[in-house]
């Protein structure tokens, strides 16, 4: 089979190498599966880089996110098993953690409902306990963890404020369903989110970026408003004042969604049942921005990496294409 492979740690358009490779072996308790698409997700880019919070023992096949069939002819969707990642045509992962492709969703779909949305969901509705009628603010309102929340938001009840980089994002973000887009290279984005509350903030701030993103959100969260911290995309790890909390009299909330894989699995798999709900009533669709062949892997994910990506970049194998 063909698979890449990561040799030595740096930016991904240089460190990955397509090699052709043996099937993988599962271990105890894993399945194989012939993969139909993969997602390329920001922490694709770090594990590259070796700055992810696993470091997988070189050399290793990137690719944390999959829609693929077993050897028994079910479609599901999953994380693989490092280090026999998703950007090869097969791949290995744990039999309890697979989860059923929803049907309405085609492969590159079903493989992008997986992380983003899952983290989306329990950020939102778990940590955050978003309401209807309340306002929803996204970072990174085009990207692919952050267009996820903009469609939960959305078919939650919520009005969403959408903050993207620069007038191709931001139509994105419209199309997405943004009540409210601010771009933050040309617009001041706490003005701006203030004349879209009436001075009053937004109630939950979904922040995949960090940084200059998180400051931003904590000068325009509202009165018992809450702060999603899910990623620092913009490799800026904010500190927050907590005296500033007390003070407003809100919250800073931290999802990290890979633990309830092992602190409670139930969960995900509830979490799983209302996403394939909620897809199959068309009340949100992943946005594959662009579907590659598994030889455009490297670039897709360097472009990812670079921040030049909306949505989804899946990479979708010959078969499935």
């Amino acid at each position: 089979m063909q698979a890449w492979h990561v040799h030595e740690n740096g930016e991904p358009g240089e460190v990955m190498r397509l090699a052709e490779a043996g099937r993988p072996t599962p271990g105890d308790g894993q399945v194989l599966v012939r993969v139909r698409a993969a997602n390329v997700n920001f922490p694709d880019a770090l594990l590259c880089r070796g700055q992810y919070q696993i470091r997988p023992p070189l050399p290793f096949t990137p690719g944390v996110e999959i829609c693929g069939e077993t050897e028994d002819g079910r479609r599901v969707i999953g994380n693989p098993a490092l280090p026999y990642g998703g950007f090869a045509e097969y791949a290995v992962a744990d039999a309890a953690a697979l989860l059923p492709a929803p049907e309405s969703l085609d492969d590159a779909e079903a493989a992008a409902l997986h992380i983003g949305y899952q983290t989306g969901w329990f950020g939102l509705h778990r940590r955050a306990a978003l309401q209807a009628g309340e306002t929803l603010l996204v970072h990174a309102a085009a990207g692919g963890v952050g267009s996820a929340a903009v469609q939960l938001g959305k078919a939650a009840g919520a009005t969403v404020i959408g903050v993207v980089g620069g007038a191709q994002k931001a139509a994105v973000a419209r199309q997405l369903g943004c009540d409210t887009v601010i771009d933050r290279r040309a617009e001041d984005v706490v003005a701006a989110v203030k004349e879209a509350t009436g001075g009053r903030g937004a109630d939950v701030i979904y922040d995949p970026v960090g940084g200059d993103a998180y400051s931003q959100s904590a000068k325009t969260v509202a009165f018992e408003g809450r702060i999603v911290v899910v990623g620092f995309a913009s490799g800026t790890i904010p500190s927050p004042a907590l005296n500033h909390a007390l003070v407003k009299n809100y919250s800073v909330l931290g999802l990290h969604w890979g633990l309830y894989n092992t602190k409670n699995p139930k969960l995900v798999q509830h979490c799983h049942d209302q996403l394939t709900d909620l897809a199959a009533r068309g009340a949100i669709k992943p946005l594959v921005s662009e579907r590659v062949p598994l030889d455009e892997a490297a670039t897709a994910v360097q472009k990812v990496a670079d921040g030049r990506s909306t949505g989804r970049i899946a990479v979708v194998m010959e078969e499935a294409r």
